[in-house]
């Protein structure tokens, strides 16, 4: 029995582990410097951890658009959500402000996705590609 992925719980999941890295970490691992170990304002495994989610996140939005719904609201949230992300990286001193509302926005867009997903049921136009 083949087993699926359900992309959009995995994208949830990845944006639910950005904002607790984002929020937590900073706060639990403060000693991390202590020991030579510096992840909490490392560039490279916060534009990992973007990258991570927005890859993920936008597979799952071309999923969903192209095989059930061909609905674009999900996927211009997810992209809001996802340019709030590299906006705090670029600007950090409103880091929390922005991280917020792009949590928000990536969780939401993949709670519509799924939604649209589930109640579109296969039901297809003449002019769908598959």
């Amino acid at each position: 029995m083949k087993r699926r992925i359900n992309w959009d719980a995995l994208g949830i999941s990845a944006s639910v582990i950005c904002a607790i890295h984002c929020a937590l970490l900073p706060l639990l691992l403060t000693s991390l410097p202590l020991f030579g170990v510096n992840i909490i304002h490392h560039l490279g495994f916060e534009l990992g951890m973007i990258a991570l989610a927005l890859l993920i996140g936008s597979y799952s939005m071309y999923h969903g658009y192209t095989k059930h719904h061909h609905r674009l609201l999900p996927w211009l949230l997810f992209l809001l959500g996802g340019l709030f992300l590299v906006l705090k990286q670029v600007f950090p001193l409103y880091q929390l402000v922005l991280l917020i509302p792009a949590v928000a926005l990536i969780i939401y867009s993949h709670l519509l996705n799924v939604r649209s997903c589930w109640a579109h049921n296969h039901a297809h136009a003449d002019d769908c590609r598959h």
